[in-house]
């Protein structure tokens, strides 16, 4: 017989899990609304068992990424009525990482992004289109080109 915690924590286990691809596009969205540049969701959850998505994004001078790290805090909370679990890096704001459970963003100084690369440390994982929501696209804070698709 299960203790009712363990009743508990399986029940958890038969909800389904939020949509980690709208909840990185929405920190994606945020950040581009404060001209956040590089802005890339990698998909990460078949690589790593502890988050679903990673959005990674970048900031020209330090007070731009604490900008980017509220505003993405205020639209996940707006969005989702969540706040994040946890918030590192607001000291020094070279990089601000952001947990959200299944999307951890990644807000970074320029110099700190070029630095650590986790694009190329990621680059197994597919990407995100955030704009359009498909997966395995080129997403970046640079507008992308016509298709032609209407």
């Amino acid at each position: 017989m299960l203790a009712p915690d363990d009743l508990r924590s399986a029940w958890l286990l038969t909800l389904p899990a939020p949509d980690a691809s709208l909840r990185a596009a929405i920190a994606a969205r945020a950040a581009d609304d404060k001209l956040g540049t590089e802005i890339i969701v990698l998909d990460v959850g078949d690589i790593i068992s502890i988050t679903e998505r990673f959005v990674l994004v970048s900031a020209s001078n330090t007070r731009q990424v604490r900008t980017i790290a509220e505003a993405v805090e205020a639209a996940m909370k707006a969005a989702e009525g969540v706040g994040p679990r946890a918030v590192e890096g607001l000291d020094d704001a070279t990089w601000v990482l952001i947990d959200f459970g299944d999307v951890i963003v990644h807000v970074f100084l320029a110099e700190t992004r070029d630095y650590y690369d986790l694009d190329r440390l990621w680059s197994d994982a597919p990407v995100e289109d955030w704009r359009t929501g498909t997966g395995t696209g080129i997403a970046t804070g640079a507008p992308q080109p016509a298709t032609g698709v209407v």
